[in-house]
Parts: structure tokens; sequence; C-alpha cells
């Protein structure tokens, strides 16, 4: 079916909500300090699957999947159970076979709902997956004459973070402290970061296991990812500048990993899929697709000050990915490692040809060097205290759109560590 699906809640009949009848994203939430509850976004709305499922009326398999304020136990479950919940909500929630009249009670208004971590993350990788972000980094930090390294585009680089710090949209950032190596100095000293930045990224929710030592193909991958969020992979650049000497990222990465509220489904996101850029030289042959794996998304950066002052400094699109999150997940699993059920994926900082698809303040301040100039006149190379970052997207489809939400948090001042040099 094209085009916008019509549902009797009124709110999801806009073309220009995230939450339309054809998206129906999964969260956690609550209202006034009761208990956190499974539910899903429809228009202004949410839906309550845990009051559902205990009163009967929603009940997908023997066991109850919404006991607890987490999807992993869904994401556990065949991939036709995911597909029988839509089903089912699809038909509830539409206008002409739904069931206003017994449903509506168990709508709670989305507007100053408490949302929760969405699943139990099980492990955090993150990639680096842009071209332009790859070239940018390398022309900043090495000069215009360096090269993106020569394994970069036939293999999809990543590093394993800490899943412990992953944090739901909301959470403040505080800014983190570590090794830093000032202008001109021998030896490091131990401090706030100044270079604090974040990473605009879409991410991938493992929904499906392989068993160990059991590599997956590209289908198989795909198959595997149950939804997407998005991310802000804060970044403490003075640390991970000093520390990845030689190896990769440590504590300027471990601090803080951001996710949206809302699970959006490989379902809903279906309308969008699209073909990535030509990949050259050809990947090799266990990455290569059967069909498209990229997804037609436009996502957006903006930084609010302290003061209420907020500008878009970021619009890029996912589409321009060298490799996809289903290539990234298929890469991870090809050495035999364990996917598990809530594993997430970082696609990396998705960026773009132009000054305003640079996805990370490093590249948009060219590692700070052409400061941010806001239009009270304010400036910013890298985040300061009291700064948010919000990050939203959403794939443009045929008379509606598939949307995230908002990914936002506030940065707030480094805890006092009473550290000495």
């Amino acid at each position: 079916m094209t085009g916008l699906r019509r549902s009797w809640v009124e709110s999801a009949n806009n073309a220009t909500t995230d939450f339309p009848l054809n998206n129906l994203p999964y969260g956690v939430f609550r209202h006034d300090g009761a208990p956190y509850r499974c539910g899903v976004g429809i228009g202004d709305w949410i839906l309550d699957l845990t009051a559902l499922e205990e009163a009967g009326v929603l009940r997908l398999t023997g066991d109850p999947v919404f006991d607890r304020p987490r999807w992993n136990a869904l994401m556990a479950q065949d991939p036709k159970v995911w597909a029988e919940l839509r089903n089912w909500l699809l038909h509830a929630l539409s206008e002409v076979e739904g069931d206003p009249d017994g449903l509506a009670p168990y709508l709670h208004p989305m507007a100053g709902a408490q949302m929760a971590l969405p699943f139990d993350v099980s492990g955090f990788t993150d990639f680096f997956a842009s071209h332009d972000h790859a070239l940018n980094a390398v022309h900043i930090r090495r000069g215009p004459e360096a090269e993106v390294p020569g394994n970069w585009s036939h293999i999809p680089i990543g590093y394993n973070g800490r899943a412990s710090t992953v944090r739901v949209s909301g959470t403040p950032v505080v800014r983190p402290c570590g090794q830093i190596l000032p202008d001109g100095a021998a030896r490091p000293v131990f401090g706030p970061e100044p270079w604090l930045d974040f990473e605009l990224e879409l991410g991938a929710v493992v929904g499906m296991a392989n068993p160990p030592g059991q590599a997956v193909d590209m289908a198989t991958a795909d198959r595997m990812i149950f939804g997407h969020v998005l991310i802000n992979d804060w970044s403490a650049r003075s640390i991970q500048f000093w520390e990845s000497q030689p190896l990769g990222p440590f504590l300027g990465k471990s601090f803080a990993t951001t996710i949206s509220p809302w699970i959006v489904t490989a379902a809903a996101l279906a309308p969008a899929r699209a073909e990535g850029p030509r990949i050259e030289p050809p990947v090799l042959d266990y990455l290569a697709a059967p069909g498209p794996v990229h997804y037609d998304i436009d996502l957006f950066a903006d930084i609010e000050l302290a003061t209420g002052e907020r500008m878009q400094v970021t619009r890029t699109r996912y589409q321009n990915m060298h490799f996809s999150l289903t290539h990234q997940l298929c890469h991870h699993a090809s050495n035999g490692t364990e996917m598990r059920v809530g594993d997430l994926l970082g696609s990396g900082t998705v960026s773009g040809p132009d000054r305003d698809n640079r996805g990370c303040m490093l590249e948009l301040s060219w590692g700070g060097a052409e400061p941010l100039v806001f239009p009270s006149g304010a400036t910013r190379t890298y985040l300061e205290d009291g700064d948010s970052v919000i990050l939203s997207g959403h794939a443009q489809c045929d008379g509606f759109r598939i949307g995230f939400g908002t990914c936002e948090a506030r940065v707030v001042p480094a805890a006092d560590l009473r550290h000495s040099d």
C-alpha cells in the first residue's frame, strides 16, 4: 500500500507528523511517576501495549512480552511475531477497520510523557562509514594533501564502545575529564575536555542473534535488524586525539552515547529503501548486497545555547553513506562474532559534500579554525556547558513521513574528580 494510511487517531493523519499510522514506532513511557510501560507512537498519542496485554486484548505468544518496560522480549521473537504485531496495530488503528471505542482508553498523550531507554543495550559498536566525514577529518588533522587510508574503501571500520553509557534522549551529558596534551607541551595534563563534540548518526537495533562462530550473509544481516534510532555518539576530541596513538578511541568516546526514545522498525522504513552510492573499488563478495540496503533519510542537527537561541547547523542524508548498517552488521559477524538481541550499531558520523552537511563540530568549525556564528553573534567552535544538541530525522515518502522524533541532550559541567597532575 502506498500513500498515507488514515487512522481514527486524527493527529496521525497529518502529512507532516513523524508518527503516522505508516510508522508506529516503539518506545517506553510513563506519566506522573507511574511505572514505565511499552507503548506505540501514533500521531500525538501513545498506545499502551502493556495495558492491552494485561487486559487480554493483545496476546502475541503464550507468555507476556510487554510485562517489563523494555522491548527486548518482543525483539527476541521470530520476525513473524514482529510482523504479527505490526499487522494487528495497522488494523486496530485504521480509520476503516479500527476500534476507537475499545482502544481509545488505552491512549495517553505524548506531551508530558517521560521516555525511558526503549531496550536493554547488549553491546555497542560504532563505525566510520561516511567518505565525506573521513576525508574532512583527514584533511583537518593532516592537511589538504592527505588521503583516506587505502583500507577504508574495502572494510567497514568500527570499534567496540560502551553499552553501559548509552542513555535515552533528555539525559544530561556531563563534560568528561581526561588526559589532554596542550599545544606545545611535552607532558599531558588531566582536566575537563575543552573540545566537546557531537556526532550525528543513525543506529541499528539488532533483534536476531547468530550462533557463536557462525558468520551471516548480507540477506541474513538485513533480516536481523529490528529497527533504527537516532544516535549522538559524543566525542571528546582532545582526549581522543591524544589517546588514539596508535590505537583507536577509548575514553574520548566511552563517556556518553545518546539515542532517541523511539525505535522505528525496519518494516516501517521499507518505503524509504534506496540504493547507496556506487562503491569503488567493488566490495568483496561477502559484502555484496542482494538489493537496496540504504535508506533515503534526511538528518538534522540543531544547537540551542543556554540563552535559548537555537540554530540548525547540519542537514544531511543517510543515503550518502559508503557502507550501510547492513554492511556493518554483516562485517561485524564475519569473524564469527556472536551478535545478540539488543546490540546497537552506530553508522558513524553522517556527513555530506557541503558545509551544512557536516555531521559534527570538528568538521563544521574545521578543527576550530572556522567558528559557527549564531544570529545573535555568539560563536562556537566546540560545545560549551549549557549548550544542547537536538538531532532529528525523517524519511519523506509518498504523502507521509517516517520520523524518529528527537534525540537531544544538554551539556553540564564536568564533575569535580579532585585529580592532580
